[in-house]
């Protein structure tokens, strides 16, 4: 859809320091400052995926910062998005929104330096976030190899347990399960950044898992295998899929990229977690096989119990078969 859009706008201005622009689909974009220093900008917002409206808050923060690192970036700098129904949301919930959004930035250190607001029919909230990253070191989602390995950093299931909480079936527990993943920051990009052996990064979102690893297949010229059984999933995701818990997205998301997937024996429940569209995903790491030790301790030093080894690239047009 991107690409038929794109179509009918005029071509960029080159300039030889844009160093990752809209071509690759990657997580942000990458603009060389100088030798040492190059600018990561990116922007993202939406609307509420949670009722609480601190939650919310932080999920959109976290999610928006996640690109920054998914380029191996530093965060610096953020600015506010904010859409919100005047008269129909008190200024105290409002409030609560830009609260969680703050405590984000806080705890990556980040200053919220100002932003944007417009009176919107329904509540939308995110950010611009900035970021600095060495211009050789730059994780870009187009550079894989065959041979890599493909670790995957925290659980899959967010989008479903959105899904049953709308529907009011998530139990508190589950409920927090979503929210530690959806606000936990992807720290470790910075970390990751500065390994040669990582080739290439990207976190899963909208897409799901299987829709940002065609991306990496599809810019890197390579196949994807992935073992079924190693990807890690959020353990009340697992069963609201299995209870036929899904979103509309996961159905689009096949739609749009099946044809490209072979799933060997995967029920539909499995199918619909590897379609299912993350908010504030992990980070999908592709490194040579001597580094996946090493980046799989990066990843559990921070937190991150649940990163896992979970395929292989290979060399092949860009598909991904499901073992």
């Amino acid at each position: 859809m991107l690409s038929e859009i794109l179509a009918h706008t005029p071509a960029p201005v080159f300039d030889p320091n844009l160093l990752v622009g809209y071509e690759s689909s990657d997580d942000a974009a990458v603009y060389r400052l100088n030798d040492q220093q190059a600018l990561v900008a990116t922007t993202d917002f939406f609307l509420p995926i949670v009722d609480d409206p601190f939650d919310f808050g932080r999920v959109a923060a976290t999610n928006a910062l996640s690109d920054v690192y998914a380029m191996g970036a530093k965060p610096f700098m953020a600015l506010a998005i904010c859409g919100m129904p005047i008269g129909k949301l008190s200024a105290d919930v409002i409030g609560r929104i830009l609260a969680g959004g703050q405590s984000v930035c806080v705890a990556a250190g980040v200053p919220l330096a100002g932003g944007h607001s417009i009176d919107a029919a329904e509540p939308i909230y995110g950010l611009v976030a900035l970021g600095l990253v060495h211009p050789d070191r730059v994780k870009r989602n187009d550079r894989a190899r065959a041979g890599d390995v493909l670790v995957l950093g925290k659980g899959l299931g967010v989008g479903i347990m959105s899904a049953a909480l709308k529907k009011g079936e998530l139990r508190e527990k589950a409920y927090q399960q979503m929210i530690d993943s959806a606000t936990q920051l992807n720290t470790p990009g910075v970390i990751l950044a500065d390994m040669a052996d990582v080739h290439a990064l990207t976190d899963v979102t909208g897409f799901g898992l299987l829709g940002h690893l065609l991306e990496i297949a599809r810019g890197s010229g390579v196949a994807a295998e992935l073992d079924l059984a190693a990807i890690p999933i959020l353990s009340a995701a697992r069963h609201l899929a299995q209870a036929g818990y899904v979103t509309g997205a996961s159905a689009r998301n096949w739609a749009s990229y099946g044809a490209q997937v072979v799933l060997e024996g995967a029920a539909d429940w499995q199918r619909n977690l590897l379609t299912d569209p993350q908010t504030s995903g992990g980070l999908l790491v592709a490194c040579a096989p001597q580094a996946a030790e090493r980046v799989l301790a990066t990843f559990r030093e921070a937190g991150f119990a649940q990163a896992a080894v979970i395929g292989r690239l290979g060399d092949g047009t860009a598909s991904v078969r499901v073992r």
